[in-house]
C-alpha cells in the first residue's frame, strides 16, 4: 500500500543526455537496428513454425529465442525511438512499471532458455546416440516452459514488492533510456536497501550459474570437437562455436557489470553504455550468429522465397484472344 506522500504520475527519461545533433542520426541508427532485428527473428520463426523439415528441439529452441527477441525488442525499442523523433521522453507511472517488468523477465528468460540450448548442442555432440531419446519433443518443451515461467515469476515477486513498499514522491527523472532497475531505485522516497540484495540475488542465481551451465557446456564441446579426425570438420565447428560463445560471453558479461558491480556515480555512464550493449547487440545477432550462417536454414529461406516470386509471369493474350473469336485453326 502507497504511504502518505504524494505518488508521482509519469517520469521522464533522460535518455542519452543533450544529444540534439545526433538525435537524428541516433534515430536512424536504432531504427534500422530495429527494423533488421525484427525482420530476421521473425524470418526464423516462421520458418521453423511452417517448415516441416525444422521440426527438431534445436530449431524449435531458435524459434523460442527468436520470438523472445521480437518481444524484447519490441518492448524497449519503439518507446525509444518515439523519445527521439517527438522529443516527449515522459512515461507514465503504470507504463514504466511495465517497462522494467518486461525487461527484466525477458532477460532471466533469454538466460535459462540459452542454458538449454546450449544443454541440447552438448547432448547432440557428445552423445549423439542418446539425443533421441534425451532430447524429445517433451524435453524441449518443459525446459523453455520453465524457462519462461522462472524470468516472469521471479521478477513478478520483486514487482509487488516494490509497488507495495516503495513510495515515489519526486523526483521523477531517470537518468536512463529506459525503466531500469536500480535508477527507478533511487528515485524511490524510502529505504531501498533491500533491494539491491534481492537483484544481486537473482542475478547470480539466473545469470550467472547459467552462464556457468553454457559454459561448461561448451567446454565438453570444444574437447569433442578436438576429436573430431578431419581438419575442415574441426575449423567448421570450432567457428560456429566460438560466434556462440561471443553472442553468449558478450550478453551475459554486460548482464553481470550492469547489475552486480556496485553502483557508483563513476561507473553510472558505463552501466548505461553496457545496457546498450545487452538491449541492443544479442537480439540483433542472434539471428545470423545461430540460424542465417546456418547452410540448411539459408538454403530453405532461399527455396521458400523462390517459391513465393513467379519467374515468369504468363502473357495473357492468347488466352484473351481464343475467348474472344474461338480457336480458328
Amino acid at each position: 500500500m502507497l504511504g502518505n506522500q504524494t505518488q508521482i504520475a509519469e517520469f521522464i527519461l533522460l535518455g542519452f543526455g543533450d544529444i540534439d545533433n545526433l538525435q537524428i542520426f541516433l534515430f536512424l541508427t536504432f531504427l534500422m537496428i530495429y527494423l533488421v532485428t525484427i525482420t530476421g527473428n521473425i524470418l526464423i520463426l516462421v520458418l521453423v513454425t511452417f517448415d516441416k523439415h525444422f521440426h527438431t528441439p534445436m530449431y524449435f529452441f531458435l524459434g523460442t529465442l527468436s520470438f523472445l527477441e521480437s518481444c524484447y525488442s519490441t518492448n524497449l525499442l519503439p518507446r525509444m525511438l518515439s523519445d527521439l523523433w517527438t522529443g516527449d521522453r515522459r512515461i507514465s507511472f503504470s507504463s514504466c512499471f511495465t517497462q522494467w517488468y518486461l525487461c527484466a523477465s525477458f532477460l532471466v528468460t533469454e538466460c535459462c532458455l540459452l542454458c538449454a540450448m546450449s544443454y541440447d548442442r552438448y547432448l547432440a555432440i557428445c552423445k549423439p546416440l542418446h539425443y533421441p531419446t534425451m532430447m524429445n519433443t517433451q524435453t524441449f518443451i518443459q525446459l523453455a516452459a520453465a524457462s519462461w515461467i522462472n524470468g516472469f515469476t521471479v521478477f513478478l515477486v520483486i514487482l509487488i514488492m516494490m509497488l507495495i513498499r516503495l513510495d515515489f514522491c519526486g523526483p521523477n527523472q531517470i537518468d536512463h533510456y529506459f525503466c531500469d532497475y536500480f535508477p527507478l531505485l533511487k528515485l524511490s522516497c524510502n529505504d531501498t536497501s533491500l533491494f539491491p540484495i534481492m537483484s544481486f540475488t537473482v542475478a547470480a542465481l539466473f545469470s550467472f550459474f547459467p552462464f556457468l551451465l553454457t559454459l561448461t557446456s561448451y567446454v565438453y564441446i570444444v574437447a569433442a570437437i578436438l576429436k573430431i579426425p578431419s581438419s575442415t570438420g574441426r575449423q567448421k565447428a570450432f567457428s560456429t562455436c566460438s560466434s556462440h560463445l561471443l553472442v553468449v560471453s558478450i550478453f551475459y558479461g554486460t548482464l553481470i557489470v550492469v547489475y552486480m558491480l556496485p553502483h557508483s556515480e563513476a561507473v553510472r555512464d558505463m552501466q548505461k553504455f553496457f545496457s546498450l550493449l545487452y538491449t541492443t547487440l544479442p537480439p540483433l545477432a542472434n539471428p545470423f550468429i545461430y540460424s542465417l550462417r546456418n547452410k540448411e536454414v539459408k538454403n530453405a529461406l532461399k527455396h521458400n522465397i523462390c517459391q513465393l516470386i513467379p519467374r515468369e509471369i504468363p502473357d495473357p493474350r492468347p488466352k484473351l484472344i481464343s475467348a474472344l473469336y474461338g480457336n480458328t485453326t
